[in-house]
C-alpha cells in the first residue's frame, strides 16, 4: 500500500538524497518536504511546504503522514555556538517528531550520529543522545535511528574543516577494523538508502538504533 512521507531537513546532505529516493520509490505516493525556504525541485508526488521549525503547530492541519523522516542537523560553527546547535539538533528535531506524530505518522526515521552518548565529552554527541532519548519517548509504533560517522558528499555551503576531513578520512578508513568499522566515513547516499531499506521493513516495532552501515 502506498504511503505518505514527511521529511524535515530535505535540503541537507542526507535529506536531499533521501528526498530523491522517496520520490522515486513506489512505496510512497506523496512526499511532503518541510523547508525553511521554497524548494526549487518539482515532482508530481512532491508537496513542498515552507515551515517555521520554531513553531510547527500552524502546519499540523496540512500534515497527514504515515512515515516521518528527520534529517535535521548542523554544526556549532554553522549554528553560531552550542545554543544554535542545540536549537537545530535537539529542539527542532524533537518538535518535528512530535508534530509529525500529531499529524498521524506512526513510524519515525531519524539521522543521528555515531558515538552519541550522554556521557560523551563532546557537546555534539551529548546533544544527539538527548535527542534520541527524547524522540524515543514519543508514542510511535516504530522508531528507527541511524548513526552514521563522517558524511561524504558535496555540500551547498562551505565547511572547511569538514571538507578537509572528507579528503583525509577515506585514506584512513582501511585502518578501522572490527568494531571500529562503524567510524568509517559513509556517503550521504548510503545513509539515505539505509533509511529507505528500514522503511521497507513493515514488521519492525519499537525503538531501534543502527550504527551504519547496516
Amino acid at each position: 500500500m502506498a504511503r505518505t512521507a514527511v521529511v524535515a531537513g530535505s535540503t541537507g546532505l542526507v535529506g536531499s538524497q533521501l528526498l530523491q529516493k522517496l520520490l522515486q520509490s513506489a512505496d510512497y505516493d506523496c512526499v511532503i518536504a518541510l523547508t525553511r525556504r521554497p524548494l526549487a525541485l518539482q515532482h508530481a508526488k512532491l508537496r513542498a511546504l515552507t515551515a517555521d521549525f520554531d513553531e510547527l503547530s500552524p502546519l499540523l492541519t496540512q500534515l497527514r503522514a504515515d512515515d516521518a523522516f528527520c534529517c535535521l542537523g548542523t554544526t556549532q560553527a554553522k549554528a553560531g555556538g552550542r545554543a544554535g546547535l542545540e536549537r537545530v539538533d535537539y529542539h527542532m528535531a524533537v518538535d518535528f517528531a512530535r508534530a509529525a506524530r500529531k499529524a498521524g505518522a506512526t513510524r519515525l526515521f531519524v539521522v543521528s550520529a555515531i558515538g552519541s552518548s550522554l556521557r560523551s565529552p563532546s557537546f555534539y554527541s551529548r546533544t544527539k543522545a538527548r535527542m534520541q532519548a527524547a524522540v524515543a519517548e514519543i508514542d510511535y509504533a516504530t522508531i528507527q535511528i541511524v548513526q552514521p560517522s563522517l558524511l561524504l558528499g558535496a555540500r551547498k555551503e562551505s565547511r572547511p574543516l569538514e571538507d578537509l576531513s572528507q579528503r583525509v578520512a577515506p585514506l584512513l578508513a582501511p585502518l578501522l577494523l572490527g568494531s571500529l568499522q562503524r567510524y568509517r566515513p559513509i556517503s550521504a547516499a548510503a545513509v539515505a538508502e539505509a533509511l529507505l531499506q528500514l522503511a521497507r521493513d513493515e514488521s519492525a516495532r519499537g525503538v531501534h538504533i543502527h550504527p551504519l552501515p547496516l
